[in-house]
């Protein structure tokens, strides 16, 4: 098949949507397929802007494209075309305009609630007539989109991910001592501030915790409360590209994951699961998607820092427990690898060929 993948966010920003979807192209790739990835910036459908929602920030191209994606098209001669959020005012949505091909689509946010999206529902129609399939990454990203546009019929196709490329890693030389992973951007609603409140009181106790952060952003300036000893224990690697994040994870004693919301699925969650790493992650219905509390990653209330401290010290303090949460993390970020999601995604794609043309 001829797949044209199209994502609403700039490519060379860092985010889960633009992992996903080079991940899969990829992948795709693999098998045989011919792929092209378009989205704005290096992707051929506008230049990114910044824009800030509710504790993060979407780097979309909200001038409309469509005229642009059909020449792209055009030059590829897709025979699907497969987009990541069309609701959002950014390249997928001209993508699927554009499209005289059938058009998959998936939806990866979930928020507790969006105005935006419930005023702007009934401009929605001329972007979801064009839809043949429609996929959610998880059953909070299913019922989000399903209540803020309904009417869809959505089918839920996990994010996959190379296992090996997180398990088959030699971990890089550390300073001695025991140390937590933090890979994820430093934005607002990833809860950073959290986990620096926490690690401050667990710096107290344990002399030889460290604390490596991958990941920048607005909350980066986060770390400047702690106390000296604490802060000199902090390593501030920046804005990592994703092939470093196994990397960061490998030899780690802890992950950690403390959003406060606005999460759909938990990819970072899988990676660290995948890694062979314990994971402590927020209570909320995006990581419950993927963990479960006791099993395979350990649960806490969301901004709660002191039972963030309390529960990673626990891990550190337990290694029979450690153990027992890295090995179920492994066998549940198995079930998610390309391999067990691929062929759910193809066999979508099959389904909607031989559709008529839109044009």
């Amino acid at each position: 098949m001829r797949v044209a993948l199209v994502c609403p966010y700039d490519l060379d920003a860092p985010g889960g949507v633009q992992v996903h979807v080079a991940d899969l192209a990829s992948q795709l790739e693999a098998r045989g397929h011919a792929v092209e990835l378009f989205g704005p910036g290096s992707g051929g459908l506008g230049r990114p802007i910044r824009v800030s929602y509710r504790g993060t920030v979407a780097p979309i191209a909200p001038w409309p494209a469509v005229g642009r994606a059909r020449r792209a098209f055009d030059r590829f001669r897709p025979e699907i075309v497969h987009v990541h959020e069309p609701f959002t005012p950014s390249a997928s949505m001209w993508a699927t305009l554009a499209a005289t091909v059938p058009v998959v689509a998936t939806f990866h946010a979930w928020l507790d609630r969006s105005k935006i999206y419930e005023l702007a529902s009934p401009l929605m129609a001329p972007v979801r007539r064009r839809l043949a399939a429609t996929i959610a990454v998880s059953q909070a990203a299913a019922l989000f989109v399903a209540r803020a546009v309904p009417g869809l019929d959505l089918q839920v196709i996990p994010n996959g991910l190379s296992v090996a490329r997180f398990a088959e890693v030699t971990p890089l030389s550390w300073p001695a001592g025991r140390r937590i992973a933090w890979t994820h951007r430093l934005d607002r609603q990833k809860g950073f501030q959290v986990m620096v409140e926490a690690f401050r009181s667990l710096a107290i106790d344990h002399d030889d915790l460290w604390l490596t952060v991958g990941g920048d952003g607005a909350d980066r300036g986060a770390i400047d409360v702690l106390p000296g000893d604490a802060r000199a224990r902090v390593m501030m690697l920046g804005r990592l590209e994703h092939a470093q994040v196994p990397m960061v994870l490998a030899g780690a004693d802890v992950a950690v994951a403390a959003a406060t919301g606005q999460e759909s699925f938990g990819i970072a969650v899988v990676e660290a699961m995948a890694a062979g790493v314990p994971v402590v992650a927020s209570d909320i219905d995006g990581y419950r998607q993927v963990a479960t509390d006791g099993v395979d990653a350990l649960l806490v209330p969301a901004g709660d820092a002191g039972a963030l401290a309390a529960v990673i010290g626990r891990i550190l303090d337990d290694d029979d427990l450690a153990s027992k949460l890295a090995d179920a993390g492994r066998r549940r970020a198995a079930s998610l690898d390309w391999s067990e999601v691929l062929e759910r995604i193809e066999s979508v794609y099959r389904s909607v060929l031989g559709r008529a043309s839109l044009r």
